[in-house]
């Protein structure tokens, strides 16, 4: 595709997106959730199906809303109640770290910037990104493997991990679209631009795709 056609594709795909296909943290940033919400639900969520995050989130904070009040409950308990999420007994060590890096560091705030979220161990550049956009509303690009595979796919960037593409993103998507880029790709990516076989008989924006290693469609 031709560099000047991202903005009619996405275009698009914005009107394509509905509410019920939004990523579950994109939700919860609609519904004005503090940004320690958006921290720790990013963190439940990833290698985690949707609807399994978005109960284990409801689930947690109902036990606690500060990291302070997170902190005052047991590993095990937190464990329990976030499971069945993925990797769920690490994910409850890292939400007690990353609360007490808050209280310690931060003064219980989370921060805005993305090179001091990456400063806290097990906040990745996935995560940071999707904080710093969601929960402030700042420009930034987050990039997961629905965004890096679309990216590559349609032909607006040529390359080979996550980190490359936001880095490749940041270069040349004009910053207007940076904070929705995440939310719409993955939603598309799950409806239509799926990993394999993806539906580009039923694609609103094939005439704009380049098809790049799509060897199997519908």
């Amino acid at each position: 595709m031709k560099d000047s056609q991202i903005n009619v594709v996405i275009k698009i795909l914005k009107k394509e997106l509905e509410v019920g296909t939004m990523p579950i943290v994109s939700h919860l940033a609609e519904d004005q959730r503090d940004p320690f919400v958006i921290l720790i639900s990013t963190l439940l969520s990833l290698r985690t199906k949707d609807e399994v995050t978005a109960v284990a989130t409801e689930r947690l904070f109902e036990l606690a809303s500060s990291p302070e009040e997170m902190l005052k409950v047991p590993l095990d308990k937190i464990a329990k109640v976030i499971y069945p999420v993925g990797f769920y007994r690490v994910k409850a060590r890292t939400i007690h770290h990353v609360c007490r890096e808050l209280i310690k560091r931060f003064a219980s705030r989370v921060p805005d910037d993305i090179d001091d979220l990456l400063s806290i161990k097990g906040v990745g550049r996935k995560t940071a990104n999707l904080v710093v956009a969601l929960a402030y509303g700042r420009d930034a690009i987050c990039v997961d493997t629905h965004v890096h595979r679309i990216s590559n796919r349609l032909g607006y960037v040529k390359t080979k991990t996550p980190d490359e593409t936001e880095f490749a993103l940041r270069d040349k998507l004009p910053r207007r679209h940076w904070i929705i880029y995440n939310t719409i790709l993955v939603a598309f990516g799950r409806q239509t631009c799926k990993p394999v076989s993806p539906l580009c008989s039923q694609c609103p924006v094939n005439r704009y795709c380049d098809r790049v290693g799509v060897t199997l469609s519908r």
